[in-house]
């Protein structure tokens, strides 16, 4: 591989891009500022900082970074412009997101919780979606995370990620873990890649440093302290912050977890239990006031003598999809026989899926609801009794209450209400019944075909056997 032939310096064009200010020098990239005469939007340049003594890592993890982020799309990335080779000088052009990273925001922790929660959820749906295009990050931390123009959140530097159906070429060529030490999970310091739970593990660091001002392990700076991670559990949040309720220890406890399969099983899973907290099924480390004793963790320490690694997800993929079904029934008196097809094709579902959620959900038209605040002519709440129904109906399902939420929309249009809801608790299934055709629905359209077009993920249609000849 050629050396770059070019340094980046102010003033300097290439490729039709000509170089600003420089905003970041880190330790393997600099920022700068660019502009082209075909693009008018804001950019930046991304320069591998590449020195004469031992560069492989960052040759070899700007390369990485140049194969994944093109693949990735979506607002919880930056997009990518251009790119160069190096053969010049090797760059990667992006948009310019506005601001710092959110490092300034951990630097005032602990937040109050009405802060922490929303923004550990926000986090948790995008990595939720870089898991979904088979990207595992791999570096999370507080300077990777950014705003874009809209306001949303966006993970950024790829150059120790992986990309499940391309090469790892940083796995390949190096044996030593990489990382952000007092983030990165067990596994990697066994140089295990390829699981997206150690993502998990590094945003249970991360809610860790929110909720209590401290990081989980300190401030780790050697191999020989993340090896540690193997056998040592961190003081439980409590312990730092007697503020934070159990359900928040609980999640935090259970994204650090040193065994991958005690952790959530997705993101998806943990951004669902942070909008829920009063759905969050307690264990014992909801109580936790202080680490493992020293013959716990003695034994764990001499078990940790022997482990070469941990197992992969059953299934290749089962880590990243959604673990959330969302079960949309229609609770009106005519449609109750549609309603116990619903109920069959549910149950059967999440026979298959014994790790996924159910999110059940019905929409109450707000054209219908009468003027005096949504009553019927009994007086009665609509959206109370809705739900009312709504829980008798899900509850013949017998799961346990942590595994199952209730949800009436209000909304004049109950496809767009539907798809919206899948999208905001990331669904990866939804099942809804069709009602029978007619040449009205014919031309003015159905919500189950609407929901169809428009759902992120996979939708079940459940219709009513047909009768008899």
């Amino acid at each position: 591989m050629s050396r770059s032939q070019k340094r980046p310096v102010e003033g300097l064009q290439i490729d039709g891009f000509t170089l600003g200010k420089l905003l970041h020098r880190g330790g393997f990239a600099t920022i700068w500022e660019v502009t082209h005469p075909d693009h008018a939007r804001p950019m930046v340049m991304k320069v591998p900082t590449i020195l004469d003594g031992d560069d492989g890592p960052t040759i070899v993890g700007f390369e990485i970074e140049q194969m994944i982020l093109p693949r990735l799309s979506g607002p919880h990335v930056p997009q990518v412009i251009a790119s160069g080779d190096f053969a010049v000088m090797p760059y990667l052009v992006t948009e310019k997101l506005p601001g710092a990273s959110f490092q300034e925001l951990f630097d005032r922790a602990p937040l109050p919780l009405a802060e922490l929660v929303p923004l550990a959820a926000e986090i948790a749906a995008a990595l939720h979606e870089i898991h979904r295009q088979r990207v595992i990050h791999l570096d999370l931390k507080p300077g990777n995370l950014m705003r874009n123009e809209a306001g949303r959140l966006v993970l950024i530097d790829y150059g120790l990620a992986r990309h499940l159906d391309l090469p790892d070429l940083l796995g390949e060529e190096f044996a030593i873990p990489m990382g952000t030490f007092p983030y990165i999970a067990p596994e990697q310091y066994l140089h295990h890649r390829d699981d997206p739970r150690s993502d998990i593990f590094a945003l249970g660091a991360m809610l860790y440093e929110l909720a209590t001002g401290k990081l989980p392990f300190g401030q780790t700076t050697t191999l020989r302290a993340v090896r540690r991670r193997l056998w040592r559990d961190p003081v439980p949040p409590y312990a730092v912050n007697p503020d934070l309720p159990p359900w928040l220890q609980e999640i935090i406890l259970r994204a650090l977890e040193v065994e991958p399969e005690e952790r959530f099983q997705s993101a998806a899973q943990m951004a669902f239990d942070l909008e829920h907290p009063d759905q969050v099924r307690l264990t014992q480390r909801a109580s936790k006031r202080q680490q493992d004793g020293f013959w716990q963790g003695l034994k764990r320490r001499w078990r940790a003598r022997r482990i070469r690694g941990y197992e992969a997800p059953p299934v290749p993929g089962d880590a990243i999809r959604a673990q959330v079904v969302m079960a949309a029934v229609d609770l009106s008196p005519e449609m109750e026989a549609l309603s116990q097809e619903i109920l069959a094709a549910t149950r059967e579902i999440l026979h298959f899926r014994p790790e996924a959620r159910l999110a059940c959900v019905n929409v109450l038209r707000t054209a219908r609801i009468q003027l005096d605040q949504g009553t019927d002519e009994s007086g009665n709440n609509l959206h109370v009794a809705r739900l009312v129904a709504l829980k008798a109906w899900g509850e013949a399902l017998g799961l346990p209450e942590g595994r199952v939420t209730y949800t009436v929309l209000e909304a004049p249009d109950p496809g767009n209400a539907l798809t919206e809801h899948a999208t905001r608790i990331l669904a990866d299934h939804i099942v809804m019944g069709a009602r029978a055709s007619s040449a009205l629905r014919r031309y003015l359209g159905s919500v189950s075909a609407q929901v169809v077009a428009e759902a992120p993920c996979t939708v079940t249609i459940v219709r009513l056997p047909a009768p008899a000849a």
